[in-house]
C-alpha cells in the first residue's frame, strides 16, 4: 500500500477509536456490544462513475476503519435499483441522483428512512444525436427511434419527464428502446436508433470515444428548463461546453446532483466516520473517477431535498461546512 503520513495514521486512530466508543455507547442497555455494521454499497453499471467511486469508497473504508468483514460493492442498473436496494436492507450505503432518491424516499419514516452523507457531483442530461440528423430539439424527436435508457437506471425517469414536459411524452415516439449506455452508443453508430438518452459526468468517456468516430449533436433542451424546473425544482441547468464533444456550440443541458446515503438507523459513529474517511481520501476518489475532483465539504452539504444524517452533520460541523 505504501507508505502513510503520520498525519494520517493519527486521523485514522481517531476515527476506529470513535467507531468503537459509539458502538459500545450505543450497545450500553443491549446483552452485549454490536460489532461495526458490514458494509453493502450498492454501485452502478459497468463500467461507469459510481461503481468506480463504490469501489474506492469499500477500499477506503476497509483500511481506515478496520471493518470486521471487507464491504461488498454491488453491480446494479444504477440509482433507483440502489434506492430499492437501500429501502429493503439489502445495502448499506448506496449512490444515487437526488431526484430518484427523493421520489423513492417519499413517506418513509423511521430507521428506514433515507438519509444523505454527501453530495459527490453532477450529473448532466445527455439526448444524443447524429450530426447529419434532422434532430435539434426535443419536439423533433417525435416519431423517432429513441432508448430512454434502462428500467432501474437513474436517467430514465428524467427522459420521461423532459418528454413529458415537451409534450411528446413516450407515447410521442416512433419506437422507443430501453437501452444501457454501452448498447445506445453502439446502436446509435450502426442506425439503430435516432437519439439516446444519458446522463452522467461530462466528459462520458463512451460518448467522448464515440464522437471521435462519428460527428454528434447533443440536443439543447433550452426551450423547456425553465418548465421543467418549475414543475421538478431538484433539477438545475447545466452547459456542456463545444470542446467537450467537439459540438458545433455549447449546449444547454439539466443538471442533477449525485448524493452518497445511507438509513437514518446507522448509528451517528459510524456515519461520521464513514463520510471523515471518504474526505481524508478525496484524492484516491478522483483517480477513481474524475468526477470526484469536485468533491468538498463546502457543497457536499447540498443534498436537498433528501437531509443529512446527523452523523454527517456533525462532521459537517466539525469543519464548519455546515
Amino acid at each position: 500500500m505504501g507508505t502513510v503520513p503520520g498525519s494520517a495514521l493519527s486521523r485514522r486512530a481517531v476515527l476506529r477509536a470513535g467507531l468503537a466508543a459509539g458502538v459500545v455507547l450505543g450497545a450500553a442497555g443491549c446483552t452485549g456490544a454490536a460489532p461495526p455494521p458490514r458494509l453493502v454499497i450498492a454501485g452502478g453499471v459497468q463500467p461507469g462513475v459510481y461503481i468506480s467511486l463504490a469501489r474506492a469508497l469499500a477500499g477506503i473504508w476497509e483500511e481506515w476503519l478496520r471493518l470486521p468483514d471487507p464491504p461488498e460493492v454491488l453491480t446494479t442498473a444504477g440509482s433507483t435499483q440502489n434506492m430499492q436496494l437501500l429501502l429493503t436492507g439489502a445495502a448499506t450505503v448506496t449512490i444515487s441522483q437526488v431526484d430518484v432518491a427523493a421520489d423513492l424516499a417519499a413517506g418513509v419514516t423511521g430507521d428506514a428512512e433515507p438519509m444523505a452523507l454527501a453530495r459527490l457531483y453532477d450529473d448532466i442530461t445527455h439526448i444524443v444525436v447524429r450530426r447529419d440528423s434532422r434532430f435539434r430539439t426535443l419536439d423533433d424527436l417525435r416519431g423517432a427511434r429513441v432508448s430512454i435508457g434502462p428500467a432501474g437506471s437513474g436517467y430514465q425517469p428524467i427522459a420521461l419527464r423532459l418528454l413529458q414536459v415537451a409534450g411528446l411524452g413516450a407515447e410521442g415516439l416512433g419506437q422507443r428502446a430501453e437501452l444501457g449506455l454501452p448498447e445506445a452508443i453502439e446502436a446509435l453508430r450502426t442506425d439503430a436508433i435516432d437519439a439516446f438518452f444519458w446522463s452522467g459526468g461530462v466528459p462520458t468517456g463512451g460518448i467522448r470515444d464515440l464522437a471521435a468516430e462519428l460527428p454528434i449533436r447533443l440536443l439543447d433542451l433550452g426551450a423547456v428548463l425553465d418548465r421543467m424546473r418549475e414543475r421538478f425544482p431538484v433539477y438545475s441547468v447545466g452547459t456542456v461546453p463545444a470542446n467537450t464533444y467537439g459540438l458545433p456550440g455549447p449546449v444547454s443541458c439539466l443538471s442533477v446532483r449525485n448524493v452518497l446515503l445511507v438509513s437514518a438507523g446507522l448509528d451517528g459513529a459510524t456515519a461520521r466516520a464513514l463520510i471523515d474517511a471518504a474526505f481524508a481520501e478525496q484524492p484516491r476518489l478522483a483517480q477513481a473517477s474524475p468526477a470526484a475532483v469536485t468533491i468538498d465539504s463546502r457543497s457536499a452539504i447540498g443534498t436537498q431535498p433528501v437531509p443529512l444524517h446527523p452523523g454527517a452533520v456533525e462532521f459537517y460541523r466539525s469543519t464548519k461546512g455546515y
